[in-house]
């Protein structure tokens, strides 16, 4: 099994977490080797990571990922996002020739369960398999031109890295970035479905399980979806019943203080068993947190309000990460995390 991973160095406590997460609940892989695409990743690090991989008899490569405006060959503005969230349409390049299959995963996830049943998963002849988002914003889908088809999350990309490379995915993503001025609201993740629109195999949310499968019920999402099908409610409850990969998307995460995310505590654990145990929280994020529960449980009866709203929220929300990051990178040398 080929994992594949692109981060700064403010995030590789969480990287550590999922390793850690992804080696304990796959101790009967035969085989398998971790790539990093590291961005600043200092040396002492990398040295931890790769010990991290040692104990579990494993295999890490960094790689580096330091130049990402040259490597792209055009000028790109990633918003409130970390510039490292694009390297993974590098990943042809990036990784050697005979890696033919990848498993690729943000590094805000975490494993709790096996990945052996998704790696063995027949693509059926497509380049990617994703989880779909379907509280994906209606106008977004719209410019990328996917009216009345589903938008998935890159978070978690299943890829036929061999196919990738014959068909010149990578560079039909970049073009189609390239075409938008290098500026979407989700770089990476709508180049990819603008672009792959026809090559995506829809997974089950198990395999990408986030927090809007909690937050909304099914009705309310294949609502939102609409006139985009999602899946059926079977699949949905059999996902729910046994998610194998937790994604901390959106702001509630288990490294903020104050935070509610149900999934804190296993995420924890795996951070406790890393070389980063006992890193800091972050904080000031309290208030906020207080207001997001309160938000949640007093409208919890209107969930398409529910989503209205928070979606109306998203741009401004995005504005202020932007002016916050482009703060902590002037502090700390570009090394805020993702």
């Amino acid at each position: 099994m080929n994992l594949f991973y692109t981060v700064n160095n403010g995030f590789v406590p969480q990287l550590g977490a999922s390793i850690c997460s992804v080696c304990e609940n796959n101790r009967d892989s035969d085989r398998i080797e971790f790539y990093v695409g590291g961005q600043r990743i200092t040396e002492k690090n990398q040295r931890l990571l790769g010990q991290l991989a040692e104990r579990y008899g494993r295999t890490i490569h960094i790689i580096s990922i330091d130049n990402l405006q040259k490597d792209f060959g055009f000028s790109f503005d990633t918003l409130g996002w970390s510039e490292v969230v694009v390297a993974r349409l590098l990943a042809d390049g990036l990784l050697p020739e005979s890696v033919e299959k990848i498993l690729y995963l943000d590094g805000d996830t975490i494993a709790v369960g096996s990945l052996k049943e998704l790696w063995e998963t027949d693509l059926e002849g497509q380049v990617l398999g994703m989880v779909a988002e379907p509280t994906a914003n209606h106008k977004r889908k719209k410019e990328l031109g996917l009216e009345g088809r589903p938008y998935y999350n890159s978070g978690m990309m299943l890829i036929d890295l061999k196919r990738w490379r014959e068909e010149k995915a990578g560079e039909k993503i970049l073009k189609f970035y390239e075409s938008r001025g290098g500026n979407l609201f989700a770089p990476d993740q709508d180049a990819i479905n603008g672009a792959m629109a026809d090559e995506i195999l829809e997974l089950m949310p198990k395999y990408n399980w986030f927090n809007i499968f909690w937050q909304y019920p099914y009705k309310a999402l294949v609502k939102i979806s609409r006139p985009a099908a999602w899946i059926g409610e079977e699949a949905y409850r059999d996902s729910a019943k046994d998610p194998r990969i937790i994604h901390f998307l959106g702001e509630d995460r288990p490294w903020r203080q104050g935070n509610t995310h149900r999934y804190t505590a296993e995420y924890n654990r795996y951070l406790g068993m890393t070389p980063w145990s006992g890193t800091e929280t972050e904080k000031g994020w309290e208030v906020y947190f207080k207001l997001y529960g309160l938000f949640w449980k007093i409208l919890k009866p209107f969930p398409i309000l529910q989503y209205r709203i928070i979606d109306g929220l998203i741009p401004a929300m995005m504005k202020m990460r932007k002016k916050k990051r482009t703060k902590a990178e002037a502090a700390t040398g570009k090394e805020g995390k993702a």
